[in-house]
């Protein structure tokens, strides 16, 4: 239990590194870098549901994947919608007019596009933000607000979790588990703000926003994080397996650490897209 603990926490470090580098970089170099990533964490859910059984349909989520890298820094972020309706609009056209159509497999070929890839497609437009600190921002508070709030969850949920919280979904996680994730989501999310503010200029920078936002974001970020964390535990219980891979000592495959990252993307995109408007 030490050792697996000790390679998590050795594992996060670096995965924090690797994410302030990509943030430093920005641009072309750090959109291939995520998207890299999210490529990695999609073929393993799919690799998941093939070996399930099921027989999903893969290109064209591929194909929007690779396609999202060039749409995004060379034309509009707004372009989000129409490119995964499309995506979505083909994969289903594909399965109806080969073989036996079945519902199921409608379902698991769609699925990897609105759980991994446009979740990726979202942290390519927040690369997109207006001005460099607020993309640190809100490429700090995707990652760092769920898997903060997970950290805080192992070690809330080791020392004081009795009462499980969805056992048939994920045995090890519990109550208090829950709690302490929230309260640690919240915690950075405050954390990322008060920093952010302190170092952009405070009260001076009409552009940063107010406190109350970061109270908000650091709430639902938790909620939806630990509920992306139960989806994908829902998926490999499906598929009988207990981690997506095994790039990651203590932490299992890509999938594994984007899983409560990525439903995230899609509530900071939102946010960005209304700050926006």
């Amino acid at each position: 239990m030490k050792n697996n603990m000790k390679a998590r926490v050795i594992t996060g470090a670096a995965l924090i590194c690797a994410l302030a580098f990509a943030i430093w970089i920005g641009g072309w170099a750090a959109s291939v870098i995520m998207i890299c990533a999210v490529g990695v964490a999609q073929f393993e859910v799919m690799r998941a549901l093939r070996e399930r059984g099921h027989q999903n349909v893969r290109w064209p989520i591929w194909a929007a994947t690779v396609a999202a890298i060039p749409i995004f820094l060379l034309w509009d972020k707004r372009l989000l919608l129409p490119l995964v309706v499309l995506t979505a609009l083909i994969t289903t056209t594909y399965v109806l007019f080969h073989g036996e159509p079945h519902l199921d497999d409608v379902f698991v070929s769609i699925m990897p596009l609105f759980c991994v890839a446009l979740p990726g497609m979202c942290l390519l437009a927040q690369l997109q933000a207006p001005y460099r600190w607020l993309q640190t921002m809100l490429l700090c508070t995707t990652f760092l607000v769920p898997n903060m709030g997970d950290m805080f969850a192992l070690f809330v949920g080791s020392k004081f979790g009795r009462r499980k919280l969805i056992p048939a979904v994920s045995p090890h996680k519990t109550v208090a588990g829950a709690v302490g994730g929230l309260i640690g989501s919240e915690v950075t999310a405050l954390a990322i703000w008060l920093i952010v503010s302190a170092a952009t200029g405070g009260a001076a920078n009409t552009h940063m926003p107010p406190l109350w936002h970061f109270i908000l974001i650091g709430l639902v970020g938790g909620v939806v994080g630990q509920i992306g964390d139960l989806y994908a535990s829902l998926i490999k219980r499906h598929c009988g397996i207990k981690d997506y891979g095994s790039i990651f000592p203590g932490h299992g495959g890509m999938m594994d650490r984007l899983d409560s990252t990525l439903p995230v993307a899609l509530i900071i995109y939102l946010y960005q897209s209304m700050m926006m408007w």
